[in-house]
This record gives structure tokens, C-alpha cells and sequence, in this order.
């Protein structure tokens, strides 16, 4: 569903992301973790269409994106990891303007309009202007818009930022439903516990490099040698990030507080 070839992307003498080689496959929600900077952003809109490689191909269901850039996208969901949306238009104006965009037939677009501001449980804002919404709000809009389509792949960068505990379960259940039935999520995130309880499998990139990818389980034995012993997934990726150096001057810094 989703194949990444030697894909690179370069700003001037910086790489932001470098030959990265990656396969997702349908029905698998796959977690993408990294530090700041690392190329987490790039490598989603370079998959999404959104950016241009200098070097490599992305692919969308067999499809290179560069290639057939109108054919893929409309393969595909995307979610940016800041739910910029028009502040003068309504909840239900945007989604139809989304709709009209994508070519869905207006009656079949109502439909799903109102299915999804009900799950999303927004029918009663919907006429509300998008600038009186909040955060999370806003971040719920635009999972329905790249829901709205009914993509094969969704892309959404960190997207559970900004919602409460009850909207992201809600939108954690919503992502594994929609891989259950055959589509393919691809998401990146600062907030571990999502990763190890949604992902199938987890990518971590570090300098723009692909350094893991596997299971949670698989990266723990990568990460120990091959050892059984439990590692949490949040000393896993500061391991393999070379973030040990960090979790160390945390401890410190706490030992003085105690003090």
C-alpha cells in the first residue's frame, strides 16, 4: 500500500531524509517515531505528494505519486499535524468544499457528512463557524475530511495532539477500525503509549535514517541483543535514538529537586 525507494530529500547541503527504504501493507497501522528534526514531517508529505523527492520514489497502491500525482492522492487521507482549517466556513461548508474537491457525488457526500460529524459527535456545532471551534475540535474536522473520501491510506501527522483522553481513544478506535477493514494508517507521534498499544509496527528514524523497523517485540531484542529482558518502549527509543544522554541528566536534575 505504501513503498518508499531510496527516498531522499535535500535543503541545500542538508539531507533531511536519506535513502530511506520502507513497505506498509494493507490492514497494518504503522507508527512512525523520531526526535524533532529527525525527518518524521518530510518523509509523510514526500509519501502523501505533498513534497517533491530530490531522489527515489514513493509509491501508493502501486502507483509512484510523482508519476500519477492526481490518481494517488485520491487514494489518499492526510491529516497535517496543525488542524489548519477556513475559520469563515462551518464544520459541514468545509467537508462539502472537501467533497467538491474530490469529486464525490453530492448526495452520497451528504450521507457521509453526516455520518462522520456524528461519530466525531460535532452534529450539533456543525453549522458553527470553524473559528469558534477549539483545538480539538478543529483536529476532529480534519480527520473527517481525510476520512471523507474513504481513502485506502490515511497519513496524520501526530494526530492526537490537542484532544482529550475520551477524543483520542475515539480517534485511536477509529484508525484500527479502518486498518481492520483493509485500509492502511500511517502516523507519527511523540506519544509512545499510542505507538505501542495502536502500531503493528513501528519505524523510528533518527537524522533523517531509518534505523528500525519491526514490532515493538522486535525492536526490544534489536535494542538488548537478542536479550528477553523488558524494556519499555519509551527506553527503547531513547536507545536507539541515542537519547540515553537525556534520560540521564533527567534523572540527575530530579535527584537535585529531591534534595
Amino acid at each position: 500500500m505504501i513503498r518508499a525507494i531510496g527516498l531522499s530529500k535535500k535543503y541545500g547541503n542538508n539531507e533531511a531524509v536519506k535513502n530511506l527504504n520502507l513497505e506498509v501493507k494493507a490492514g497494518e497501522v504503522f507508527g512512525f517515531l523520531g526526535p524533532n528534526g529527525a525527518g518524521k514531517t518530510t518523509t509523510i508529505k514526500m509519501l502523501a505528494g505533498m513534497l517533491t523527492p530530490t531522489s527515489g520514489t514513493a509509491e501508493i497502491c502501486g502507483l509512484d505519486v510523482s508519476r500519477y500525482p492526481v490518481k494517488a492522492k485520491s487514494l489518499i487521507g492526510y491529516v497535517p499535524d496543525s488542524p489548519d482549517v477556513y475559520e469563515k466556513l462551518s464544520a459541514r461548508e468545509f467537508l462539502r468544499f472537501v467533497g467538491d474537491i474530490r469529486r464525490i457525488e453530492p448526495s452520497k457526500c451528504e450521507s457521509r457528512i453526516s455520518e462522520l460529524l456524528s461519530l466525531f459527535g460535532l452534529e450539533d456545532r456543525a453549522d458553527d463557524l470553524l473559528g469558534s471551534y477549539s483545538h480539538g475540535m478543529r483536529q476532529k474536522v480534519c480527520i473527517a475530511q481525510a476520512l471523507l473520501g474513504e481513502p485506502k491510506v490515511l497519513f496524520l501527522d501526530e494526530p492526537t495532539v490537542g484532544l482529550d483522553p475520551r477524543s483520542a481513544r475515539l480517534v485511536k478506535d477509529i484508525l484500527r477500525r479502518f486498518a481492520d477493514r483493509g485500509g492502511t494508517v500511517f502516523l507519527s507521534t511523540h506519544i509512545l503509549e499510542i505507538a505501542e498499544r495502536m502500531c503493528d509496527r513501528i519505524g523510528i528514524i533518527r537524522e533523517g535514517q531509518l534505523i528500525a523497523v519491526g514490532t515493538v517485540d522486535e525492536l526490544r531484542r534489536k535494542a538488548l541483543g537478542g536479550t528477553d529482558r523488558e524494556i519499555s518502549l519509551e527506553d527503547l527509543f531513547l536507545r536507539l535514538t541515542g537519547g540515553e544522554e537525556y534520560k540521564e541528566l533527567i534523572k540527575h536534575l530530579e535527584s537535585e529537586e529531591s534534595l
